[in-house]
């Protein structure tokens, strides 16, 4: 039971997950306004603006700095990781949601021509990567969400 206590009071947690919960958010609003539609799914799913990937580990890396000390190993070590992390979101993920979007319009035009069917149950996942603008959406959102809740609740 103690464990569970501890865990529900770690700060760091606490931050990374508010400011992914809030990147969500933001992210399935802009979604709906920019394409007049409510999509649920957004709350959960991958890229679009901002990034959540990028919100969650600065707000993890900045809480860790306010709360342990900016020269603490620690620190350093969530740095490095957030860092790994938004250059993987605009790297590797980016190009892959460039390429299953092709490989999607590509099914569609070979079934549009009478192609048969291909074996594909469903769509790949075009929303998976993120725009440099997203990466630094999310790592503005992160370092906002852990310094509120560093001087308003700590």
């Amino acid at each position: 039971m103690e464990g569970l206590r501890e865990l529900l009071h770690n700060d760091i947690l606490i931050a990374g997950v508010l400011s992914w919960f809030t990147a969500q958010v933001i992210k399935t609003i802009l979604y709906a306004v920019l394409n007049k539609e409510i999509d649920f799914s957004r709350m959960i799913g991958d890229g679009g603006m901002p990034s959540a990937h990028s919100a969650t580990v600065t707000a993890v890396a900045a809480m860790t700095g306010l709360t342990g000390g900016f020269g603490s190993p620690l620190f350093a070590v969530a740095c490095i990781v957030a860092i790994i992390v938004m250059h993987d979101a605009m790297g590797v993920r980016l190009e892959t949601g460039k390429q299953a979007k092709i490989l999607n319009e590509m099914i569609t035009l070979l079934e549009a021509l009478g192609q048969s069917k291909l074996s594909m149950e469903k769509k790949l996942k075009e929303f998976v990567g993120h725009t440099p603008t997203q990466v630094m959406a999310g790592m503005l959102l992160g370092i906002a969400v852990a310094a509120i809740y560093y001087f308003v609740f700590l």
